[in-house]
């Protein structure tokens, strides 16, 4: 059996990588996932639907959304988001340690990819509902992140499915793969398990793209470290490492934060691996417009830092890390009301309400506060913080759109540790409502080396002939932190190239 290019994993990646290959020049082309159908599409859909690309401003996306008229165009503040910005956040919140032509490469491509994705009948808009507060009747974007799908993942990938089965890509699930053909050094096929047999399949050019380890427990613990098995799996349970075993086993060389994942704050009460119904429901990320307090009632992360989606995918690790391994999310009514419906909705998420601080703990007390006398406390102190702070600077005005310095800051009161530097506003006027949160493991950072330009498989001493990786098994992009937004953009992005790549070999 001869196919010219096995792609493995069906979620964005896989499925960018099939349609690119498809389209380049490979006439038979088959994507194979271990996952029955039912769990189609891997991570990607378990997401938002978010896509972080570069943009000249409202005009430049208005052509590619579908749910934007031209009078709520009047109404949208939008600010473009240059190549400079892009590469500055994955560098930045990586502590410098990312690769810079991995990272060109997705922000380079960022943009003409949701092209190409908006050709393929994917469905984008504006993101309001995640990435837009209305302030003075305007809707201000912030964060650098714009765009997403209309239905999120599961949007996504019921576009991209639609796209493979117009494309005539062949689709094999419940099929692992157990190896890689090898032939003078090139690769040439792989070895699947189909129907209780092991098949070989010769083709010219394989893609790796099966995700990470962070459903595999005794992987997590490895390299992550202890108390990892703890962390609910946001997606897939299928995403558990074994192409990394497989494509080093062809010597693929390994890089990357192998000890970081994208972890985020998540529902306590969320099943241990995704749902496929309410998906990514269960992020709990409202808290830059409150405070979070662990078991002991004492905050431990700044929550006004950055913009939300600078900060989310690294607070479930630290979320993870306090006593018991959860915390309280906690808002006061002027705050309640701009949380998001799809996180906080009464049907998604179990509420705490009272009428007072004291009230609240007391009833926090029943599903694991240990301390109520240093959560009401922290909570005191807190305003007091956030009251002088106003005192001090009384032209200062509240703005969850824009970094507005509302903080914990002033000259007059010990500094609070941790401060909260942006978005402090005191929670005082009952009703108080809290959730309980803990931490979601979404995916991992460390994997294979590769090709920026042509997304290849490195060895020690090069490119592996006919083997090529895109998606969450790419190592080297993302470390400690990452933009939201940008994993589906580098998935699509090194997914294209990929399928590129795959129609220029020529084979054995």
């Amino acid at each position: 059996m001869f196919y010219d290019c096995i792609v493995v994993g069906s979620g964005n990646a896989g499925s960018c990588a099939a349609l690119s290959a498809k389209e380049n020049g490979c006439q038979k082309v088959l994507l194979v996932d271990k996952c029955s159908p039912d769990w189609v599409g891997g991570n990607g859909y378990f997401t938002a639907g978010a896509f972080r690309t570069v943009h000249d401003g409202l005009d430049d996306l208005l052509p590619i959304v579908q749910n934007v008229t031209p009078e709520q165009a009047n109404r949208i503040d939008l600010d473009p988001y240059s190549r400079e910005d892009f590469i500055e956040d994955i560098m930045r919140l990586g502590g410098r340690r990312s690769d810079p032509s991995l990272a060109a490469s997705v922000v380079d491509g960022s943009r003409d990819t949701i092209d190409w994705l908006a050709g393929h009948q994917v469905p984008f808009i504006l993101s309001f509902h995640r990435q837009a507060f209305e302030v003075g009747g305007r809707q201000k974007f912030w964060g650098g992140l714009v765009l997403s799908v209309e239905g999120g993942g599961k949007g996504l990938i019921t576009a991209e499915h639609l796209a493979l089965a117009k494309a005539e890509v062949d689709i094999w699930f419940d099929c692992p793969v157990v190896s890689l053909l090898m032939r003078n050094s090139t690769v040439t096929g792989v070895v699947v398990r189909r129907d209780g047999s092991e098949l070989s399949i010769q083709s010219r050019a394989v893609i790796l793209a099966a995700g990470g380890f962070e459903a595999n427990s005794e992987l997590r613990i490895a390299h992550l470290g202890m108390g990892w098995e703890k962390a609910k799996v946001r997606g897939t349970p299928f995403n558990t490492g074994d192409c990394f075993a497989i494509a080093q086993g062809v010597g693929a060389k390994t890089i990357g934060d192998w000890a970081s994942c994208h972890s985020t704050t998540w529902d306590f009460n969320a099943p241990d691996i995704g749902d496929r119904d309410l998906t990514n429901q269960f992020t709990k990320s409202g808290y830059p417009l409150g405070i979070m307090l662990n078991a002991n009632g004492e905050r431990f992360v700044d929550e006004g830092e950055d913009y939300r989606n600078y900060t989310y995918a690294r607070f479930g690790k630290a979320i993870l890390l306090q006593p018991e391994g959860f915390a309280f999310q906690v808002w006061d009514s002027k705050m309640i009301g701009l949380l998001r419906k799809e996180e906080y909705g009464d049907e998604i998420v179990e509420k705490v309400f009272a009428g007072t601080i004291e009230g609240l703990a007391q009833k926090l007390s029943k599903i694991g506060l240990v301390d109520q006398v240093r959560f009401i406390e922290t909570v005191q102190v807190y305003n007091a913080a956030v009251t002088q702070h106003k005192l001090e600077n009384p032209n200062w005005h509240w703005d969850p759109a824009v970094k507005d310095c509302l903080s914990t800051h002033s000259t007059h009161l010990s500094e609070l540790s941790p401060s909260k530097s942006h978005w402090a506003e005191s929670i005082d006027k009952p009703p108080f409502m809290a959730v309980k949160v803990c931490c979601g493991i979404t995916f991992t950072f460390g994997g294979l080396a590769i090709d920026p330009v042509s997304a290849a498989v490195l060895s020690e001493s090069g490119p592996i002939p006919g083997l090529f990786c895109a998606g969450e098994m790419v190592g080297g992009l993302f470390y400690n932190n990452y933009p939201g937004g940008s994993g589906l953009s580098a998935g699509a992005v090194f997914g294209r190239k990929a399928g590129v790549s795959a129609s220029k070999c020529q084979g054995l």
